[in-house]
């Protein structure tokens, strides 16, 4: 089957975003004098940022307001965003960049299916951002499994969902896609991604040619997240 649209997570897939948010993390837990060990790292991956916040706070949660952990939150934002600042596209995951720039030159609409309301500045600080051709709202979608945000990008391609190709390296995206009726290629730990349609270590071993034909227009559609 010949594929029309390709879409993306983003960390774990295109780069390795999280080690900036474990750092931001582990920051705030040294201003507050907290501990930090590896289960809790464990224990923060998937979870958006309310819930890791509690994570991090542990026994001390009661110790804080709700007004006191927004602002945590966000002081854990601002961090995480100075360390995009340090992204470049060395960060790449291997085959990601050329992956993204074969299916530009060809004119296949590309979309990025990502919880990450950071996503536009990394996209921006990797260089790729006028790579993508829409980028889906996480605000407006519930969490993956939920197959809402690659429904939403595929809208936002003009792309019919089982025209679709999607990459994830995550076992609830891999559910996310399929319940979107699109097809899913799970990139890195075969364990975990076992359900997925089409197993990669990495993007380097995918082959577009096998399942993409050019188009000869691009869409015109685009977007970026508030």
């Amino acid at each position: 089957m010949s594929f029309h649209a390709a879409i993306f997570d983003l960390d774990g897939v295109i780069a390795d975003t999280a080690r900036l948010h474990l750092q931001a993390w582990r920051q705030l837990a040294k201003e507050l004098q907290l501990p930090w060990n590896d289960a809790m790292e464990e224990g923060l991956k998937g979870l958006e940022r309310m819930a890791s916040l509690e994570v991090i706070l542990g026994h001390r949660s009661p110790d804080f307001t709700d007004g006191e952990k927004v602002a945590l939150a966000s002081r854990k934002n601002d961090c995480y965003r100075a360390l995009i600042e340090t992204l470049s596209p060395a960060d790449l995951l291997p085959g990601a960049g050329e992956l993204l720039h074969w299916l530009r030159s060809r004119h296949i609409p590309i979309g990025l299916a990502s919880a990450s309301k950071n996503a536009p500045a990394v996209l921006n600080a990797l260089e790729i951002a006028d790579c993508f051709t829409y980028i889906a709202d996480p605000s407006a979608a519930a969490p993956k499994p939920a197959p809402d945000i690659f429904l939403a990008a595929a809208t936002g391609l003009a792309a019919e969902p089982a025209v679709c190709l999607a990459f994830e390296d995550a076992a609830a995206g891999v559910d996310a896609i399929q319940a979107a009726g699109m097809t899913a290629v799970g990139v890195g730990d075969r364990n975990a991604l076992q359900n997925a349609d089409h197993l990669l270590n990495s993007l380097v071993e995918f082959e577009p040619e096998r399942f993409f034909s050019a188009h000869n227009t691009p869409s015109p559609i685009s977007a970026s997240i508030a």
